[in-house]
């Protein structure tokens, strides 16, 4: 087996590229970066020294960032299931989707996750509440764009869904998204219901214990 991805079930990015592999049913071997396998960690360290994961390995090429690892399966892992359109302004607007998720969702749930993993002299409430903010700002607009719409990009599942459904799980842990967003909440729904993302959500509940915030009794 060629494709080797250097992981961790409960990392969001991680999933994010588990999803798409799923999606597609693509065979890959998973090198999960734990504490007990110092080896593998080596590895992956030797391979991309920054140390941020997932890290896709073909062969002997190195892919990195979870969007170009999705990419980059699309052009040499083809499935059944294309993640990103042919058309030129449908895929513009996948990828634009996929940047706001990880931009404007998934980027400021981080921070409050962090902060809560800092000592407490060092904290940054002022960050945590400015990351809040634009929370509840990514969650209004996103709600008025899927107006309509059964996936972020319009009725195919798409790179900006495998974005969307580890950012938005994470992100209503963080901070629920309200009541009155009901295109969003529904949106939310719709992708734990979906079966790649399905399996990347079961893959991860033994690890539940190890969110800082303490993961809610649901979902």
């Amino acid at each position: 087996m060629s494709l080797q991805l250097f992981s961790h079930p409960f990392s969001s990015y991680c999933q994010k590229v588990l999803i798409a592999l799923y999606e597609n049913d693509i065979p890959f071997q998973m090198r999960l970066l734990s504490p007990d396998d110092p080896a593998t960690f080596e590895e992956f360290q030797r391979l991309w020294p920054l140390q941020r994961f997932p890290l896709l390995l073909d062969g002997e090429r190195a892919v990195m960032e979870s969007s170009i690892i999705i990419e980059y399966l699309q052009q040499h892992h083809a499935g059944p299931v294309r993640l990103i359109p042919e058309a030129p302004d449908a895929a513009l607007e996948v990828r634009m989707l996929d940047r706001f998720f990880d931009l404007y969702v998934m980027t400021p749930m981080q921070k409050p996750v962090a902060d809560r993993l800092r000592q407490e002299e060092q904290r940054d409430a002022f960050g945590v509440e400015e990351a809040k903010r634009l929370l509840r700002r990514s969650y209004v607009w996103l709600d008025e764009k899927l107006a309509g719409r059964t996936w972020a990009a319009g009725n195919a599942f798409s790179l900006a869904d495998c974005a969307a459904a580890p950012s938005l799980f994470y992100a209503d842990w963080v901070l629920p998204i309200d009541e009155t967003l009901a295109n969003l909440r529904a949106y939310r729904q719709r992708l734990l219901a979906h079966p790649s993302v399905a399996r990347a959500v079961d893959e991860a509940r033994p690890y539940r214990p190890l969110f800082p915030l303490g993961a809610p009794d649901r979902d």
